[in-house]
């Protein structure tokens, strides 16, 4: 039987509680995890994103958004970090020619806009939507699936 879906809602007052919730994040990640990154554009996937990668790496990291490049790799203190933007791609196949299968075989994978991923989103993935909330606010819900229920059930996603 599968595992239910854990949620959790963060109210994120401004830039620096997102910081704050990536730098949490990034502590929780482990090699083959997968964070799916969902809102609409301007929501602050890329934001999460960089404070993540640059809590894994060192503060003043150049991170790029992965808008035209697609996909950016890191070396991190968790081992490999992919991030993926994946608002260009038309579909699966496309995802696969960005080697994919390398990403989740061995490192973290940040994807924005995962729905592009169809059939490859894997059942095991923590999901973190943005949604404004505000003028500078954002709402973060934050929902495991599969094993990754558990574990964000018993993290402390105090901010």
């Amino acid at each position: 039987m599968p595992d239910t879906p854990f949620s959790l809602s963060l109210h994120l007052p401004d830039e620096a509680a997102t910081g704050r919730l990536a730098g949490r994040l990034g502590a929780w990640l482990r090699p083959g995890d997968l964070v799916a990154l969902r809102g609409d554009l301007g929501a602050g996937k890329t934001a999460l994103s960089r404070a993540l990668i640059r809590g894994v790496t060192h503060p003043d990291a150049e991170v790029p958004s992965p808008t035209f490049t697609l996909v950016q790799t890191y070396d991190t203190d968790l081992g490999p970090l992919w991030h993926f933007d994946l608002y260009r791609l038309s579909g699966p196949d496309e995802v696969i020619e960005l080697g994919w299968d390398d990403a989740r075989a061995e490192a973290v994978a940040l994807v924005e806009w995962p729905d592009r991923l169809g059939p490859l989103l894997p059942a095991d993935r923590v999901e973190v939507e943005l949604a404004h909330d505000g003028p500078d606010s954002r709402r973060a819900t934050l929902t495991g699936h599969g094993t990754m229920a558990a574990r964000v059930a018993a993290a402390d996603w105090t901010l």
